[in-house]
């Protein structure tokens, strides 16, 4: 479910001048599905399950009824009045810069790979330069296999060489992730090796002669395999590249009774420890954050013969790990709930280990290791710093100083090169791509800058807001200047609030075609989230969940107090697990939101366990296998919250069809329970259920597919709202 794709003065919109409880199109009603009287028993509890048919996403009545809702909606959103010119607003924003540039990687010789969408491109294309001035040249171009087939394909992950001759990358079409390996040698732009399927995963790591790769392969489905066993036993294994796939030796089976880890939900990742004999197998179990660690020979893991040997286990807390020859770097959370960073080895692990950076005040969010250093991220509030600490033990730590106050995130860094790549960006700055190297942050200008990317019209207020039970909420708010709070400023609340994900600030110049007419976007991090650390996320986490639509609640409930806004001038937006958020925020006070949007969401907790992410999330938000892991699956489950008579938010649910994620079911499920009891309550409000049947979890969509989803969204809500001018 992790995972997320979200990422702007001009004139007047067109008016949008219906009231918000009318039909944008027609007077007819969407078109509902018959519910079953299907229960289930957990633990003494009867749970009603009426639209479980729609489970069976394949059955052709259910596809039938899928397209007519897909219809049914599509014709409401298109028929809004001024939609069409809020489409074009977000376009002109959008593609107000030449180009967008992601996923930059670095190797010896000043060879950049990165990935780059121009203005006149619909997807993102894989490209090399040597020197941040040299001629770039394409190597992958998905837009060529959509002209072929139709169906939008998306480069899922890239990794290069050692050397940088060669370019691994996975590759997936419809918004799948079902990815296929490929490797080409960036020099010729031939392909050497693929496709090669099952490598949704990656996990690529080279040798440090270019002659093969590990990689994480899924298990092949065969006749008979429940879906939810697809991501289960997986495997990292080793290829050359002149060897088959299907006999490459398995480097690290999840499997395996030695290693101890449960091969339903955890996965193997296997890469050299470069300049040492060993190679590094790396556990990840589920989605929990600590991860384990083990070590074995290379030449082992290489032959499918390595004994690993655990030297970090689950216990020690570690969340990130780096190494520098025989030396070990981990951050971990155990007796510090804002993280201290270590300096253990790779035998030993963090047994006797020295403590570098001592827990603080900020949270110690992530690291890289350069050529010349440590590059450690510490969030301070909304503000990310930057510490460096040199690789020779007594140099005291730097922090570095910052062009951007907002978020820092580190883009390729390459252990044999001096500096990290960091992209820095605000609520009102755009993103660029800057190299810190020793004292010095300069922009790289690989990211073009575009013509609204500096928002000096626009204001953005950190506030932290008391919640039911006194813990201090952060809020990030975003308006024009001068704005006046008076109650009537369209509002759009955001959140996540899972896996100890925290809202960094981010831009978005598409945001601008909301702003610009006088709109506020707010962002809050309840608990569930990583705002302030380890205790902060377990505080939103299984049992304690209520804790995160609670905290949400409470931030909307100051932006109607501070007279930002009104209930009937507020929209809740959140995707994936943050469906959670919004569909758990609008069943527990519908009276408070005009509209919610959940997106790809995460809505019916009690039977996401059955879907092929369904094991990997245990951790995360329990099991109904426990009766305290069940309570928690039902109280955040919003499918199972909503209760007839009421008279809800209008709801605008949007999925892509192929989502490997959040299966689609989550959201016709809920779309026809909240049908069905508003088809019974007076003057209620729409329920539409936007499908996309060429997109996923929103992994890989197309620029057109993205800028067509927001329009709808903010249309949406400004006819909700009653708004026009």
């Amino acid at each position: 479910m992790q995972i997320r794709s979200w990422q702007a003065a001009g004139a007047a919109l067109i008016a949008l001048c219906c009231s918000a409880a009318a039909p944008a199109h027609g007077s007819e009603p969407a078109p509902l599905f018959a519910a079953g009287n299907t229960t289930d028993t957990y633990f003494g509890t009867t749970v009603a399950d009426p639209y479980r048919a729609l489970e069976e996403v394949k059955n052709p009545q259910v596809q039938a009824w899928m397209k007519a809702q897909g219809e049914f909606a599509r014709a409401r959103l298109d028929a809004i009045p001024g939609r069409a010119e809020l489409l074009k607003r977000l376009q002109m924003y959008d593609d107000a810069v030449a180009a967008r540039v992601a996923s930059v990687e670095r190797r010896p010789g000043e060879l950049y790979f990165y990935e780059r969408r121009g203005v006149t491109d619909d997807q993102f294309k894989l490209y090399v330069r040597r020197g941040l001035q040299g001629q770039e040249r394409l190597l992958v171009d998905p837009e060529q296999l959509y002209n072929l087939t139709g169906t939008p394909h998306a480069i899922n992950w890239f990794v290069p060489s050692f050397t940088g001759r060669y370019v691994a990358y996975g590759l997936s079409a419809g918004g799948s992730e079902d990815a296929s390996l490929f490797v080409m040698d960036a020099t010729t732009g031939k392909r050497v090796l693929g496709p090669v399927a099952r490598a949704q995963y990656g996990g690529v790591a080279w040798l440090e002669d270019d002659s093969g790769l590990f990689f994480m392969r899924l298990q092949e489905m065969k006749p008979g395999m429940a879906p939810v066993e697809r991501l289960q036993n997986v495997r990292s294994v080793f290829l050359r590249l002149d060897g088959e796939a299907d006999r490459a030796p398995v480097a690290m089976d999840s499997t395996d009774p030695a290693l101890g880890v449960n091969p339903a939900q955890d996965s193997p990742y296997v890469t050299p420890i470069y300049g040492t004999r060993w190679a590094a197998g790396y556990v990840y179990h589920g989605t929990d954050r600590e991860l384990s660690l083990y070590i074995a020979p290379l030449a082992d893991a290489v032959a499918g013969k390595a004994q690993w040997r655990r030297v970090l286990a689950q216990a020690d807390a570690v969340t990130a790990a780096e190494f520098a020859g025989e030396r070990l770097f981990a951050l971990t959370h155990k007796d510090a709930a804002r993280f201290r960073l270590l300096e253990g080895s790779v035998e030993r692990g963090v047994q006797g280990a020295r403590e570098l950076i001592a827990q603080g005040s900020g949270v110690l969010t992530g690291m890289v290791r350069a050529a010349d250093a440590l590059y450690v991220t510490r969030r301070d509030g909304a503000v990310t710093r930057v510490l460096r600490l040199p690789l020779p033990a007594a140099a005291p730590v730097q922090t570095l100083k910052l062009p951007v106050e907002g978020s820092a995130t580190f883009g390729g860094v390459d252990f044999r090169l001096p500096g990290a790549l960091l992209t820095l960006q605000s609520w009102t700055r755009g993103a660029q791509i800057y190299l810190a190297e020793g004292a010095r942050v300069t922009n790289t200008r690989l990211q073009p800058a575009g013509k609204f990317d500096a928002l000096d019209g626009y204001v953005s207020t950190e506030v932290l807001v008391a919640s039911h039970d006194g813990a201090r909420v952060p809020l990030s708010i975003v308006h024009k200047k001068g704005l006046k709070l008076d109650g009537s400023n369209p509002t759009l609340l955001w959140g996540y609030a899972s896996y100890g994900y925290t809202e960094e600030p981010w831009f978005s110049a598409w945001r601008l075609a909301w702003l610009e007419r006088g709109g506020v976007f707010a962002v809050a991090n309840p608990r569930g989230s990583g705002a302030f650390g380890q205790e902060w996320y377990k505080g939103g986490f299984q049992q304690t969940k209520p804790n995160t639509w609670k905290d949400f609640i409470a931030t909307a409930e100051y932006l109607v107090a501070q007279k930002y806004t009104r209930p009937a001038r507020l929209g809740i937006w959140g995707g994936s697990a943050g469906g959670i958020l919004i569909g758990r925020a609008m069943t527990e006070r519908p009276d408070l939101f005009a509209a919610a949007i959940p997106a790809v969401g995460a809505l019916d907790m009690v039977r996401a366990e059955f879907e092929s992410t369904g094991p990997a999330n245990i951790p995360e938000f329990g099991t109904h296998k426990t009766e305290p892991g069940f309570r928690a699956l039902l109280a955040m489950s919003t499918y199972h919250q909503i209760k007839d008579g009421v008279r809800y938010p209008a709801v605008l649910l949007t999925h892509g069809v192929n989502d490997p994620r959040v299966e689609v079911w989550q959201s016709t499920k809920t779309a026809a329970r909240l049908q069905a009891v508003a088809a019974a309550v007076p003057d209620s409000r729409p329920v539409l259920l936007r499908l996309d049947w060429q997109a996923g979890h929103g992994v890989g969509d197309t620029k057109a597919q993205r800028q067509a989803e927001r329009a709808d969204v903010l249309a949406f809500l400004l006819w909700q709202f009653g708004m026009s001018r």
